[in-house]
């Protein structure tokens, strides 16, 4: 855990190559672990390196996902599943609303953080101007589950230029991001002092998703444009691969700091701590904010492209994967890990660190979590 002086702003790096590839019990594997939890706790966030991970098979999906957010919006509506919570499919921009926009405790933690560190306004904030598609990557469940809406069929779109293409690059990468962000819940759970497949086997039915989120530019390329409002994921685990666009920006938990995010060129992936994972640990790892602007940074790169590629459609994809629990399993959290959230909440007031109001993380099924934080984004109507 963080001692007071003050933390880098650099995630920390871990190599998932270490876990994959050196002895279980080697002093090498452990202390790569322990760094991995440490992170998680510390920041919320890390970068993870896995050799496995191909850059080309980011290029591919991103302009898959360019040509297929560049269609008429009567297309892409084809897609939409509304009556699934639009948990499978395409959901259109001004769709789901941040929920810091209205949730008190999610306000409090922004007016805690000093004025140059906040995110943009959201008091006033209308739905994200994103669009998103959810590609679901599950293995079916032995059993009937109780939440059939958050498990339904995946949509393949219709056009002919893109049909064809689009089973093999969704899988291809989609299993890349979640072989990876898999072995991190392994560390993760390793380095908390946990059975290694803790928290692997509690996701291995879960509704995992491809979740890609399409900006376009040309309508929002404005600087200080939010496309996608200060929030936390209900999920997880989420990862993403490097976008074309910068404009990510994430709040370390113990820095205060907001942090633009720079994935490095190659093997290397962005995880985030989602609420699943605050809520199993009593809050010992806190899911991690964050929120998609459009900066000078951002602006710089839509130039280039113009340039570069004045045919290709001017779309901030998001590189994203939202790794679940499954929906049927027990979300209660783990006492080990709740006695030592207390520890470090401690440590933190003790430090001059406020964190806010002790959360209760309440016994619920997982598919229950899911709901509740649907219903507070706009995109569950029941």
């Amino acid at each position: 855990m963080a001692e007071s002086q003050e933390l880098s702003m650099d995630l920390p790096v871990i190599d998932l190559d270490v876990f994959l590839y050196k002895p279980r019990d080697s002093v090498e594997v452990q202390a790569e672990c322990v760094k991995a939890a440490n992170a998680l706790i510390t920041y919320g966030a890390l970068v993870l390196h896995d050799s496995r991970v191909s850059e080309d098979d980011n290029t591919t999906f991103l302009d898959l996902l360019e040509d297929y957010f560049a269609q008429p919006e009567e297309d892409l509506k084809k897609d939409e599943r509304p009556e699934l919570s639009y948990q499978i499919g395409v959901t259109l921009e001004n769709t789901e609303k941040p929920k810091c926009a209205v949730d008190e405790p999610c306000l409090n933690v922004i007016e805690r953080l000093a004025p140059s560190e906040r995110p943009l306004d959201i008091k006033g904030h209308e739905p994200d101007p994103k669009c998103r598609f959810f590609w679901r990557m599950v293995e079916a469940p032995p059993y009937e589950t109780q939440f059939p809406g958050l498990n339904a069929d995946n949509i393949t779109p219709d056009a002919p230029h893109i049909k064809e293409r689009w089973g093999p690059v969704m899988n291809q990468w989609g299993a890349s991001m979640k072989n990876a962000v898999e072995g991190l819940t392994q560390m993760a759970a390793v380095g908390l002092g946990l059975p290694a497949d803790t928290f692997k086997d509690a996701g291995r039915y879960g509704p995992h998703l491809l979740a890609p989120t399409a900006s376009d530019l040309q309508k929002y390329g404005k600087v200080n444009t939010i496309l996608a409002g200060f929030h936390t994921d209900l999920n997880f685990l989420t990862i993403h691969g490097r976008s074309r666009y910068p404009g990510l920006h994430i709040w370390a938990r113990n820095t205060g700091k907001k942090i633009p995010v720079k994935i490095p060129q190659g093997n290397y992936l962005l995880v985030q701590a989602g609420k699943q994972l605050e809520h199993i640990t009593g809050g010992l790892i806190k899911a991690g904010f964050h929120e998609v602007v459009v900066n000078e940074s951002t602006v710089k790169v839509i130039n280039d492209r113009k340039e570069k590629f004045p045919n290709r459609p001017l779309v901030r994809i998001s590189s994203t994967f939202f790794w679940h629990l499954s929906s049927d399993y027990d979300l209660v959290p783990i006492p080990e890990l709740k006695e030592k959230a207390k520890e470090v909440r401690a440590a933190q007031f003790n430090l001059g660190k406020d964190e806010g109001e002790e959360v209760e993380y309440p016994a619920l099924k997982v598919g229950e979590q899911v709901s509740n934080e649907l219903r507070h984004i706009a995109l569950m109507v029941k």
